[in-house]
């Protein structure tokens, strides 16, 4: 979340954001006003409170010298405690009305963000790679799995429902090759791995920023927890609630796990193939660093080069493209995908995500840092896709078909097979 200092200070800025990433600008007034209604109630309330603890040690005087209690003080204490007791509700409802609020304003965008509504506004910074060529007609991913019996939708739309599928074979084998490469890759960048939790609370996802916005794209047990889209979840919340010290920055994290996702407003989208599911595997970066943009623009760097340098390794063409704000999640400043070729579909799609919060994150995590010079302050976050599959799988599947509808294997996964 913002600080509300920043908000009363640039309500403007604030309203504005709000606009480019497609979200409601009232919320803005509205917690102004709550916030104004906050304050002035709570200066009552403490003032009832400094009375009634000035009325309590009037009477401990009068007690402890052994005089009988005025009948004024007991009067004035009935009174400041119904007075308290009439308005204190009132300031209690005010906060969680601002709390809820305050989780409602979005991230402003950078800057050098473009503006725009949607995906049409993104804007393509360069491509990478060479596109392959083909002597024999392109199959796409679906065909060819099926060819090799790599893959079965069949049988798990009929067990599962749309969108689920079969991985098996050696499909299966080499989708665990792609994935252990990504986390060795990782490890040799100094990265710490682990296993996730893939069911998380809800305080971890609103403390990501992906609650209240993303409710409807995630599914939730009986119990009341989330399972979680994305590996972010758990790994950004892993220190929530603690205090790190500067010298132990910038801490870096990677995670591999299941993810799940509703896929909301995607009817009749990606209908073909592995390209839009419910269920998947992913292995997934995170970085804490100190509160500077500065330092935090150039992990974004840094870890958009990770991704990469895994997808030129794999000799798979790809594009970098900076997000719009429409585009963009809530929370975050910036953002950068990486969308690799896919030779039956003729374009480029999306296969990882890289984005910057500064202390948007943090804050609602509660996750702060001792500095150098004593002070206190919210660590800044990052986080970036190494790996996701089945659709970098299918990416994959598509660019090394050979003409016999086999699948050449890339170099550095062989040792994995």
């Amino acid at each position: 979340m913002l600080g509300i200092n920043f908000i009363r200070q640039h309500p403007q800025e604030v309203k504005e954001a709000c606009l480019n990433k497609q979200l409601d600008s009232s919320v803005v007034e509205q917690l102004l006003s709550v916030d104004e209604k906050r304050r002035a109630l709570q200066l009552k309330v403490d003032e009832w409170r400094q009375q009634s603890n000035q009325n309590t040690q009037k009477i401990k005087e009068e007690m402890s010298q052994s005089k009988e209690v005025s009948q004024e003080l007991v009067k004035k204490g009935k009174e400041i405690k119904e007075e308290l007791k009439k308005i204190e509700p009132e300031l209690s409802e005010l906060e969680k009305k601002f709390t809820e609020l305050m989780l409602a304003i979005p991230n402003i965008p950078s800057d050098d963000s473009p503006i725009g509504r949607d995906e049409n506004f993104n804007k393509v910074l360069r491509e990478e790679g060479k596109i392959p060529e083909f002597d024999f007609p392109v199959l796409d991913h679906q065909e060819l799995m099926e060819k090799l019996d790599w893959l079965d939708t069949k049988r798990a739309v009929k067990i599962a429902g749309f969108r689920a599928f079969f991985l098996k074979n050696e499909g299966l084998r080499l989708e665990r090759a792609l994935l252990s490469y990504a986390l060795d890759s990782m490890i040799e960048h100094g990265f710490e791995i682990m296993s996730v939790p893939t069911l998380v609370k809800p305080e971890t996802m609103i403390g990501t920023g992906f609650f209240p916005w993303g409710k409807e794209d995630h599914y939730y047990t009986q119990d009341g927890q989330i399972l979680a889209g994305t590996a972010e979840v758990a790994l950004t919340s892993y220190y929530q609630n603690e205090l790190l010290r500067e010298k132990d920055l910038p801490i870096k994290l990677c995670g591999i796990s299941p993810c799940y996702r509703r896929e909301i407003g995607t009817h009749g989208k990606d209908t073909k193939g592995i390209i839009r599911v419910h269920q998947f595997n992913k292995v997934e970066q995170v970085v804490l660093t100190v509160a500077d943009e500065e330092e935090t623009r150039n992990w974004h760097e840094k870890t958009l080069k990770y991704s990469e340098k895994l997808l030129q390794d794999l000799a798979l063409p790809y594009q970098v493209v900076a997000m719009c704000t429409g585009d963009m999640g809530a929370g975050q400043r910036k953002k950068y995908d990486l969308e690799t070729w896919f030779p039956s579909q003729k374009k480029y799609r999306e296969t990882h995500s890289a984005s910057y919060f500064n202390d948007f994150q943090a804050r609602r995590l509660n996750i702060r840092y001792q500095a150098k010079d004593g002070s206190i302050k919210y660590v800044y976050t990052l986080n970036n896709t190494v790996a996701a599959s089945p659709r970098l799988l299918a990416a994959l599947v598509e660019n090394y078909q050979q003409k016999d509808a086999t699948i050449k294997i890339p170099k550095v996964l062989k040792k994995y097979l």
